[in-house]
């Protein structure tokens, strides 16, 4: 029967499907809500005042219960059941003899009821119990008692902690050290009247020549010089002997004491964000910081302006002065932003600064180019009042002002050289070699073509006045030069006799020209005909072009996005633009001079802080930290 197939039995109420319905795949989730919990109870909520819907119903649904009758031995029950299983053990054993001794007995009176034999098998009976009795008392004797136990107390397992230390010895350790004798000399001499004398001739000698040479030289007095007018005055040089011991102590206790006035101003710059920028939208604010002003610069105008590319907080500043009638003496001061109220160095010369640039690796090294057309290098670790290097009519100075000066890469045999633009029409590369200064002209710009009518008909050729050049960041031989006409030139080193491209850019002289830091080939122009124009290279048209309503003197690119830009006007304004934000209007135009007649001439980015720092031609250089709105990081 077992090896019959089995017929299934149906329900009658069964549905009937077919092999495709059978053998399709049905999903059900199960989830741990109970669907049949009720969802609207509510109970009254005495706080609210008002009936509540319970949403935390215990969704637990108990498919099988199970009653234990395990009992612990340590609590009472346990301990009750344990006395009795013990008693009742100890009630079986005592019963066992007794009926053994019964059955035995039984047996016996059996064995007597016999017909035969009865007195015999009861002796045997008798004799085998006391046999019996014997052996079983002989092995009560031999048996020792059985050793009591200990009880073994169990651990509690779950607070039980069971510890070892040790203590560390430490090694012992010897040290011996052994010097060297210290070295002595013997030394021996015999002194008479004649050494006395001669060793006091000399001293005498000395002194007389010392009172010589005092009287030698000029006295301090002030003297005209007939040919230009000027009053010159030969300052006496000291000997700093005394002041040099204390000089670096000084300097600090200066710092402090600047820290300590301008200590508000020192906590603006490190932690204040205008928070007001939020509800401007995409304008922001320049919050004036530090104001650095030395007294005998006050009638010179700030020319240029660099920051220091190895000390952030460092940066130089050349006086001098735009008005062709009004040329003197020119200065030249590096600041720090840690003592705003004095300048670390001070440099004078004859003639106007009007360009300066600091060497990307040598950071002490110092290019200036003068009013006069010579150009010099200070070097910062010498503490001379005169440059280290300086040209001369002999070693191929410009014959006109010189406007800008660019440190370019060390040539072939590691010497540092710099490229100078002038209105004479040159590009002039000045190397240092052996401390001499040797230059070469790069290149000579032509005027637009036009010839004026010299003496006996000669045909001369106007030559094209640089005002303004930049070099491009990863191409070496590329740079770009502005001239007075308002033309662009895109020059290469290679080629001296002609140019790569030429761009109409603006109407009147280019004033600042710089290549983009992040765009390869974006760089940017301003003029005095109160435009800035951004420029592709390689198009001959401006991408974009800003009328700012009057002559712009300075334009920079930002350090920390390539979009951000600032430029500021003879009208005392400094515009900040953010492409990336508005390409029409500036995010924030300021006014950052208040005296009138007072115009801003230079502007620049500091590389690491967010501030910037404006001159004007008061002498004034006043540091502006950017808002938040200003210095958004590009995506």
């Amino acid at each position: 029967d077992w090896l019959t197939a089995r017929a299934g039995v149906r329900s009658p109420d069964q549905l009937e499907l077919t092999e495709a319905e059978l053998k399709k795949e049905i999903t059900r989730t199960l989830t741990a809500k109970n669907p049949h919990i009720p969802r609207d109870i509510v109970r009254y909520n005495f706080k609210e005042r008002a009936y509540k819907i319970v949403d935390d119903m215990d969704h637990t649904a108990i498919h099988f219960t199970l009653n234990g009758y395990l009992v612990p031995k340590d609590s009472d029950e346990g301990r009750r059941q344990s006395i009795k299983s013990s008693s009742e053990a100890g009630r079986f054993t005592e019963d066992a003899p007794v009926e053994a001794s019964a059955e035995t007995t039984g047996e016996a009176e059996v064995k007597d009821g016999e017909p035969t034999g009865d007195a015999e098998g009861r002796g045997e009976v008798e004799a085998e119990g006391a046999e019996t009795a014997e052996e079983a008392a002989a092995a009560e004797a031999e048996e020792p008692p059985p050793p009591k136990v200990p009880e073994k107390k169990l651990a509690n397992q779950f607070n039980f902690i069971e510890r070892g230390t040790a203590t560390y010895h430490n090694a012992l350790r010897e040290k011996g050290y052994q010097t060297d004798p210290a070295p002595y000399q013997t030394f021996s001499a015999n002194v008479n009247q004649w050494y006395i004398y001669d060793a006091y001739m000399e001293e005498l000698e000395r002194m007389e020549k010392a009172k010589e040479k005092e009287k030698a030289k000029p006295p301090a007095v002030k003297k005209e010089d007939k040919k230009t007018g000027r009053k010159l005055s030969y300052v006496e040089p000291q000997h700093g002997d005394s002041l040099s011991k204390v000089a670096k102590a000084a300097k600090i206790a200066e710092r402090m004491v600047n820290l300590n006035t301008f200590d508000d101003i020192a906590q603006d710059f490190k932690y204040f964000e205008d928070a007001s920028d939020e509800f401007r939208g995409q304008e922001g604010t320049l919050l004036p910081l530090w104001k650095f002003q030395y007294e005998k610069t006050k009638k010179l105008a700030v020319t240029a302006i660099s920051w220091n590319p190895k000390y952030k907080d460092l940066f130089a500043v050349g006086y001098g002065s735009y008005d062709f009638m009004k040329q003197g003496n020119g200065m030249l001061l590096l600041y720090t932003l840690k003592n705003p109220s004095f300048p670390e160095y001070s440099f004078s010369s004859e003639s106007g600064v009007m360009c300066l640039d600091f060497h990307s690796d040598h950071p002490y090294l110092l290019a200036v180019g003068f009013y006069d057309g010579n150009v010099a290098i200070y070097n910062l670790k010498k503490p001379a009042s005169q440059p280290s290097y300086k040209s001369s009519a002999k070693s191929g100075k410009h014959t006109e002002p010189v406007w800008q000066v660019k440190w370019q890469k060390d040539d072939m045999d590691s010497n540092p050289n710099f490229f100078s633009v002038s209105s004479d029409g040159r590009i002039v590369s000045w190397t240092l070699v052996k401390n001499e200064l040797v230059h070469m002209d790069v290149i000579k710009l032509s005027g637009d073509g036009t010839t004026i009518q010299g003496p006996e008909g000669l045909q001369l050729q106007t030559l094209g006045s640089g005002t303004s050049f930049d070099f491009h960041k990863k191409i070496d031989y590329l740079f770009l030069v502005g001239t007075e006409e308002g033309k662009i030139y895109k020059c290469s080193k290679n080629y001296s006799s002609q140019f790569l491209d030429v761009f109409d850019a603006h109407h009147m002289a280019v004033d600042s020209i710089s290549w983009n830091p992040f765009h390869l080939k974006v760089f940017i122009s301003c003029s005095s005909d109160w435009t800035v124009k951004i420029w592709d290279h390689t198009i001959k048209t401006p991408m974009f072009v800003y009328d700012l309503g009057t002559a712009v003197g300075d334009v920079a690119w930002s350090s920390y996005s390539s979009t951000v830009f600032a430029a500021v006007t003879i009208d005392g304004q400094a515009h900040v633009f953010d492409l990336n934000v508005n390409k029409l209007e500036p995010l924030c135009t300021q006014l950052v001079v208040t005296r009138k007649k007072n115009k801003t001439t230079h502007i620049q980015f500091n590389p690491s802080y967010p501030i910037i720092i404006v001159g004007d031609e008061l002498g004034l250089i006043t540091c502006l930290k950017l808002s938040p709105n200003l210095r958004k990081m590009p995506k």
